[in-house]
C-alpha cells in the first residue's frame, strides 16, 4: 500500500504546485490589466493564453446582472484555487498518510 500512498502524496504535491502557479499567473494578469500592456508582448500573450480558459469559464457562469464594469472573475478564481488547495490537496495527503 505504500506505493499508492506515495502516488497520492506526489499527486497532492503536484496539484499544490499547479494551484500556486495558476494563482500567481491570475494575480499578475489582474495587475497587468490596470496598466494596459502591449498585447503583442510574448509574456502578456502567455498570461492570457494560460489564464483565459479559467477566467472565461467563470465569466460565462456569472449571471448577466453581475456585469458591473468590474471583472470579478479573478477574485472568484482565487477563491476556487484556495478552496481546492485547502480541501483537495489536504484530503489527498490525509488519505496518503492513512494508507501507510
Amino acid at each position: 500500500m505504500f506505493i499508492l500512498s506515495n502516488l497520492l502524496a506526489a499527486i497532492a504535491s503536484l496539484l499544490s504546485m499547479i494551484f500556486t502557479v495558476m494563482y500567481w499567473l491570475i494575480l499578475i494578469r489582474a495587475l497587468l490589466s490596470w496598466v494596459n500592456p502591449d498585447p503583442h508582448n510574448p509574456i502578456v500573450q502567455f498570461l492570457y493564453k494560460a489564464t483565459e480558459p479559467i477566467l472565461y469559464t467563470i465569466r460565462k457562469i456569472l449571471p448577466l446582472n453581475m456585469a458591473m464594469g468590474i471583472d470579478i472573475s479573478p477574485i472568484i478564481a482565487f477563491l476556487i484555487l484556495i478552496f481546492l488547495r485547502s480541501f483537495l490537496v489536504k484530503t489527498l495527503l490525509d488519505i496518503s498518510l492513512r494508507l501507510r
